[in-house]
């Protein structure tokens, strides 16, 4: 085993090569199904598992985006579920924001101590939220997303009907996104026979925040976008998806570039470590390809729980750690 045993210069890590693909595959597999890379769980896995702690995995994380993300917004864009108008906004709002966040991170949250409470803050926002929308509380009075979701259950039981239990092929033709109107004001697109809009400037200022964020963190903000449009916004996850993920790729591009390029003050190593931010990307390549294949065939509420609670789990360790 110690042949497979390596050191990463660049990052200082120590470990077996095939667990960086193989913790991603798994990370990645799950939360691609809710329009998430997995970078935000990755990146503690790194800093509390490999003790990565510089700004570096910071840029490792984007650069692990890059990688993997491809084959899961194929999967959306062949499915038609990819909502280019959303994919848009998120990215003119995103670009500038991880400028920013790139700055926040290296003048201000250098120190793995701070940076910790910094991530477990964020994560701690999205699974509460992603927990209450699983809620019946939440649930209630949204009438559009529980008939969206009567729709997948039927369509779901019949499939498996018709096909003996095996894995059905896929949703029917009516369930792609079909955009309607498309402005600087308003956004309004049908899906699976329902219509859904959000006003466009109150995207593009999320976007623009969850940029900073997702550019301090090395995330790309798709984990903060997609609960944020499905919570705030009750636009159904299965088109929220994939214009996140599409997103998230775009931005971690500019992210790598700005950790890559920019000096940074009192010699403060920024740059990703490649090979390691590589083999992550691979893992996270198949894991995405797979849960974006895999995505429609499990419920909403399910996936919110699932995300949720390990989101949660993370959050309060690194909170209670800053404290001790």
């Amino acid at each position: 085993m110690d042949l497979f045993y390596m050191l990463f210069p660049v990052s200082g890590v120590k470990t077996y090569i095939f667990i960086p693909p193989l913790v991603a595959l798994v990370v990645s597999f799950f939360t691609s199904m809710g329009g998430v890379s997995g970078a935000f769980l990755l990146l503690p896995f790194q800093m509390s598992f490999l003790n990565f702690t510089s700004p570096s995995v910071s840029s490792t994380n984007f650069l692990y985006n890059i990688v993997a993300i491809p084959s899961g917004v194929y999967r959306y864009i062949k499915e038609g579920r990819m909502a280019w108008p959303l994919t848009t906004v998120v990215i003119a709002g995103t670009l500038p924001g991880v400028f920013i966040g790139y700055y926040l991170r290296v003048l201000y949250l250098p120190d793995p101590r701070a940076f910790k409470l910094f991530v477990g803050s964020v994560l701690l926002y999205i699974g509460v939220r992603l927990l209450y929308e699983a809620s019946g509380k939440a649930a209630a009075g949204k009438s559009k997303m529980k008939a969206l979701e009567e729709k997948f259950k039927q369509r779901s039981a019949e499939l498996r009907a018709s096909q003996n239990s095996r894995v059905a092929s896929g949703l029917p033709p009516e369930a792609v996104v079909r955009t309607l109107s498309f402005s600087m004001k308003k956004v309004t697109y049908e899906f699976w026979g329902e219509t859904f809009s959000y006003s466009t400037p109150s995207m593009f200022m999320l976007a623009f925040f969850v940029g900073i964020i997702g550019g301090t963190y090395g995330i790309g903000g798709g984990a903060i976008i997609a609960p944020f449009c499905v919570a705030v916004f009750h636009l159904p996850v299965y088109t929220v998806a994939g214009a996140a993920l599409m997103g998230t790729f775009l931005t971690s591009i500019a992210g790598v570039a700005f950790y890559s390029i920019i000096p940074a003050k009192n010699g403060i190593a920024t740059s990703p470590d490649w090979l390691l931010g590589f083999l992550f990307g691979i893992g996270g390549f198949v894991g995405m390809y797979l849960g974006a294949r895999m995505q429609k065939f499990v419920p909403q509420r399910l996936i919110k729980l699932m995300l949720g609670a390990l989101i949660v789990y993370v959050s309060a360790r690194y909170i209670t750690q800053f404290f001790r």
